[in-house]
């Protein structure tokens, strides 16, 4: 009985052995249904793909979605086929979604260079604000955190430097339209639409000549063809629209704290009191009714009743 229980050893080792000289274990790799190829140790293998891939510490990598993983089955292979664990991560990596993340200096919501890192970015922020503290008041200048898929968009990230140099090009833009609105703002009342294109035919002030008008002027007179559209200067409620003496046919949009709007001798009203506008909306057309000697826009702006020269705030 020994005797045959050692032939049954000595037969099973040959037989192992045969079977390992002549196939090895190996994990075939299948994705999405398809048989990509074998690895030596799944564990290992594994381990590669997420260190590398899933948890690469790769600059702007915020995060990495593998849609579908590897699935694992141990075989017994023939001893001389190949291992081709290098070809198989390439492939997952290739199919891999990576997102990245880089950080842009925004000026007024405005995104401008793109950097590496939130500490450059900040650092690019305070040398603008630095240089430019006494101008900032209505400037806003952030770190603004952006993701995408687009490696194009990572390749465009740039040096501090570089990003300040692109930053101040938005900064002293803003800068020249906030002293723009500033310049045309009347006690909160902003003038940032000319209610009417042409040239001005006659100014505001004294006057002299043979003109059947008041000699001291109240407004300003822009030249346009009849029937061409006056558009409100600013935001407000129309309180008048009809005619008045030398106006003639007359609008007045009532604005914030006491401003208000003359357009006069238009030809035709197309505001009607109690309406609500913005600036740029349409509210009548140019003529010359009542004083006038020919088609124009008389304009002017009033505060609690006392005329302003309009040229202060417009058509400058």
């Amino acid at each position: 009985m020994v005797k045959l229980m050692a032939i049954a050893v000595i037969a099973t080792i040959l037989v192992l052995t045969i079977i390992l000289i002549k196939y090895k274990a190996v994990y075939k790799v299948t994705i999405s249904g398809k048989e990509v190829g074998y690895v030596i140790n799944k564990y290992e293998f594994e381990k590669l793909i997420e260190e590398e891939i899933i948890n690469s510490d790769e600059n702007n990598i915020a995060f990495v979605d593998i849609e579908t993983f590897p699935s694992y089955s141990l075989v017994l292979a023939d001893s001389d086929i190949e291992t081709n664990e290098q070809e198989i991560f390439s492939k997952i990596n290739e199919e891999a979604i990576v997102t990245y993340k880089m950080y842009t200096i925004a000026v007024n919501g405005n995104n401008t260079a793109y950097v590496n890192s939130i500490e450059e970015a900040e650092e690019a922020v305070e040398e603008i604000k630095e240089q430019y503290k006494e101008k900032l008041d209505e400037i806003d200048i952030s770190v603004n955190e952006v993701y995408t898929k687009d490696l194009n968009v990572i390749e465009q990230t740039v040096e501090v430097a570089s990003a300040v140099d692109s930053a101040e090009v938005q900064v002293i833009a803003a800068v020249k339209e906030q002293e723009k609105i500033k310049a045309a703002t009347l006690d909160g009342v902003y003038f940032g639409t000319k209610p009417v294109s042409g040239i001005i035919t006659s100014r505001y002030g004294s006057r002299q000549g043979t003109e059947i008008v008041s000699s001291n002027h109240t407004g300003i007179d822009i030249g346009a063809p009849y029937g061409t559209d006056i558009v409100a200067a600013a935001p407000g409620k129309v309180t008048y629209s009809g005619w008045m003496g030398g106006y003639g046919n007359l609008i007045i949009i009532t604005h914030d704290n006491g401003i208000q709007t003359y357009y006069g001798h238009c030809s035709k009203l197309y505001a009607k009191v109690g309406d609500e506008v913005e600036a740029g909306d349409l509210i009548a057309a140019v003529g010359s009714t009542g004083n006038s000697t020919g088609n124009h826009l008389h304009f002017e702006i009033r505060k609690n009743g006392s005329p302003l020269n309009p040229q202060r705030y417009i058509y400058k």
